[in-house]
């Protein structure tokens, strides 16, 4: 029988906070032993997510309060996690950070995109990329672990088995619901005014091209939209195929990539409702589905699609601590979706 590990979630009254709560809490080899918020403390953590009602009595406590546990998952926000990175490093023989901070290995990468130096370079290039699919090996015996951005992971998963087919520059164009911004986001995502608008709210430059540059090698420009939804991420990352190449190869890379993968689903029909991608039935899932179309002239459109708070965080996070202590990745993590929604 596995063992139980002790877990502590910092920044646990937000929306990411909230889904590795409901993961850990149903988690067989995990015992959450601590879950803080500043602004909540004392208070019970249902209150902050009432989905949790029945299912726990714990409370938050003070990030004051933080005692040492086996593990520490962390939801705090970018640019204050660095900082704090040198305290965590001492509660905990292994991290798991949701945040920015430790994602980019260039701190100058970090500078440009993040608009402040990093506070502690020297961290960088020891925490092993979240993302199972790319970088099992390392997690395997890493204590150090950095999630990769929602629409970055949606984003890599969908170029990676490409990478070699296509032209290096590409366009991403991303699409997200409301609960990407965070659950103290500010007066531009109220419901009047995110109600029933397409807000480019990225025209260039979204800080996730810098991960995904990183990751695959590729000339990345990016945009991104927010959507009406309140969960998920879509991308459709714009390609031209390397000369030769036609639909055929793609779907060979794909499913090479992605045959034994538990979590990533090749999506690529051509009838149907559901014929690419839709984060619509992926809310409370892990998985990630890709898929791709091609125009017969040299171009392609490679689409994935997940839910932001689980696969794009959460779920991401549990899978890679799930590799890192040896344990079945789907451990804690099988929920399938939900259709209709």
């Amino acid at each position: 029988m596995p063992e139980r590990v002790r877990a502590g979630v910092v920044g646990a009254s937000g929306y990411i906070g909230g889904e590795l709560l409901r993961l850990l809490l149903g988690h067989p080899h995990v015992e959450v032993a601590t879950a803080t918020s500043t602004r909540l403390a004392g208070r019970r953590v249902d209150t902050a997510h009432p989905n949790l009602r029945g299912v726990t009595d714990l409370a938050f406590v003070s990030p004051e309060s933080l005692e040492p546990v086996d593990v520490l998952f962390l939801a705090t926000p970018h640019k204050q996690t660095m900082a704090r990175m040198p305290e965590f490093l001492g509660l905990a023989g292994q991290v798991v950070d949701l945040s920015a901070d430790f994602r980019l290995r260039d701190p100058a990468a970090f500078a440009r995109y993040y608009g402040e130096p990093h506070t502690a370079p020297g961290l960088l290039d020891g925490f092993a990329c979240g993302l199972p699919e790319l970088h099992r090996k390392e997690l395997a015996d890493a204590d150090r672990i950095s999630v990769p951005g929602c629409m970055a992971t949606a984003a890599i998963l969908a170029l990676a088995p490409a990478v070699e087919l296509i032209e290096p520059d590409v366009i991403v164009d991303a699409r997200t619901g409301s609960s990407g911004s965070g659950a103290t986001a500010g007066p531009a995502n109220t419901h009047a005014e995110r109600s029933g608008a397409l807000r480019v709210f990225a025209p260039t430059g979204h800080r996730h091209e810098a991960e995904i540059a990183q990751a695959t090698g590729l000339s990345v420009r990016m945009t991104a939209t927010g959507v009406e939804a309140v969960r998920g991420v879509q991308v459709l990352c714009h390609v031209r195929l390397v000369e030769g190449v036609g639909e055929r190869d793609l779907w060979r890379a794909y499913r090479e990539r992605y045959a034994v993968e538990p979590f990533v689903r090749l999506v690529a029909q051509r009838r149907g409702p559901h014929r690419l991608p839709d984060p619509k039935i992926l809310s409370g899932s892990n998985f990630c589905d890709v898929g791709f179309a091609t125009d017969g002239q040299g171009r392609a459109t490679l689409v994935a699609a997940l839910d932001n708070l689980v696969k794009g965080g959460a779920g991401g996070a549990v899978q890679s601590f799930n590799v890192r202590r040896g344990w079945p990745e789907r451990t804690g993590l099988a929920f399938p979706g939900l259709h209709p929604v």
